[in-house]
């Protein structure tokens, strides 16, 4: 609003500045200059802020995950492991990402770590569904 208001303000004193001296049939260059400053400045003033970066949650490896690109998949999801150091629910989806990817020996290392994380949680403090998953999975690693 205030740059709304601003640039109100310059065009007005432009318009007022040329009426007058348009009538004298003066136009200094000085006052085009002070003009197209004053303008400019006004104009910078309104350049758009990025928007904030969402944070990151500990279940944002599999949001938003496209098989054509699992490299960039794979890519996000270690980002969400190295924020969620103590947890094993991203090493558990980074799994199956690896797993997609064809690449089952770094599948295997994320539920390794994913399970010695895991019982360092007390049972009833582990969401159950996440323990079975990380028990068939470390399963299917040794067989």
């Amino acid at each position: 609003m205030l740059a709304l208001v601003a640039r109100h303000v310059v065009i007005a004193s432009v318009t007022d500045s040329r009426s007058i001296r348009a009538r004298r049939g003066l136009w200094p260059a000085s006052g085009i200059a002070s003009a197209a400053g004053l303008l400019l400045a006004v104009l910078v003033g309104c350049a758009e802020e990025p928007l904030p970066q969402r944070r990151l949650t500990v279940d944002d490896c599999l949001r938003h995950v496209d098989v054509d690109q699992i490299k960039e998949a794979i890519q996000r999801c270690d980002e969400v492991v190295k924020s969620f150091p103590r947890e094993p629910q991203p090493l558990n989806e980074r799994f199956l990402l690896h797993s997609l990817a064809g690449d089952n020996a770094a599948a295997c290392r994320d539920i390794a770590k994913a399970t010695e994380l895991a019982r360092k949680v007390p049972q009833n403090k582990l969401d159950r569904q996440l323990r079975n998953d990380l028990n068939l999975r470390a399963a299917s690693c040794r067989d």
